[in-house]
């Protein structure tokens, strides 16, 4: 169990509303220092306002919420300084060149990482001297990487942080969030690529409709229930399947009462990817039901 001391963030019954919309419904969870957590959720469920609300870039309308100790609401500058931040887009005009950027951002920051170790950890080398403005927006997307990390942050936040990535660009990109965790960093991941949930987070939080439908570890998220393999098949009635925790012998009956391998047979092993549509699925009938 994270106790308060322990958290980098802590967040209870947290809520905002915009007059009658409501767009956080009491979201409460924790952060350990060091640890990786990832914020699933479809677009205006409600994770770009907590993000911004943990930021201090937002009010929130009710509820509690603690980063790195401090109220968001309340941070002041050597608060800021212990956070990164990579938001969806910058906004940067670039009329400068990678190297300038980063070096003028490292001024900000009492002990910023060396600006060659960055520009090398974002796989940039070859574009340090390139204004901003000639970069792909794979490579704009790196700069705003950099950015965040150039400070030695205690917090990262990253909010779809390898949108426009190519592949072997995200699993570059993977390789760094691994290192900083290493170092003790701090990471609040949101990502609409679950692959990259599964491969960097310790936990994750599941929020839909402004409420957090799910949290826990990634490997158990959804429950022992919605991982439990299925079996298809097909055969002259038609296509079937069936879920069960022994497909092994499932099969082995398919095989013995057809004399061979039906057709089309495959064990599908839910994925993280699978159990979070279901979750996400099931609150949005659960939604209409009560409107109905």
């Amino acid at each position: 169990m994270t106790t308060s001391q322990s958290a980098a963030v802590t967040v209870t019954e947290l809520r905002k509303t915009y007059g009658d919309v409501v767009a956080l419904d009491g979201v409460s969870f924790t952060i350990a220092r060091g640890e990786t957590f990832a914020l699933l959720g479809p677009n205006g469920a409600g994770k770009s306002t907590t993000i911004e609300i943990l930021e201090g870039y937002r009010d929130r309308s009710g509820g509690g919420a603690s980063v790195l100790g401090v109220d968001p609401g309340r941070g002041g500058i050597p608060w800021k300084a212990r956070l990164g931040i990579v938001l969806q887009s910058s906004g940067e005009a670039g009329n400068v060149t990678v190297r300038e950027q980063l070096t003028h951002f490292a001024g900000y920051y009492p002990n910023p990482r060396s600006v060659d170790e960055v520009i090398t950890a974002v796989g940039l080398e070859e574009k340090a001297k390139t204004r901003i403005s000639k970069l792909s927006g794979g490579q704009r997307r790196r700069v705003d990487v950099a950015l965040g990390i150039i400070g030695r942050p205690e917090l990262l936040f990253l909010d779809e942080p390898t949108t426009g990535f190519d592949p072997e660009a995200r699993r570059q990109f993977w390789e760094l969030i691994r290192t900083l965790k290493s170092e003790g960093t701090t990471i609040l991941l949101t990502t609409h690529y679950l692959d990259e949930a599964a491969e960097l987070a310790d936990r994750a939080g599941v929020i839909a409709g402004g409420r957090l439908v799910d949290i826990g570890p990634i490997g158990e998220i959804g429950g022992a229930e919605a991982r439990i393999p299925i079996v298809r098949w097909r055969d002259a009635a038609g296509s079937h399947e069936q879920r069960t925790s022994q497909p092994g012998l499932v099969v082995a009956d398919l095989v013995s009462t057809a004399g061979g391998e039906p057709a089309g047979l495959e064990i599908v092993r839910p994925s993280l990817e699978d159990v979070y549509l279901g979750l996400v699925g099931s609150h949005a009938k659960q939604n209409q039901e009560i409107a109905a």
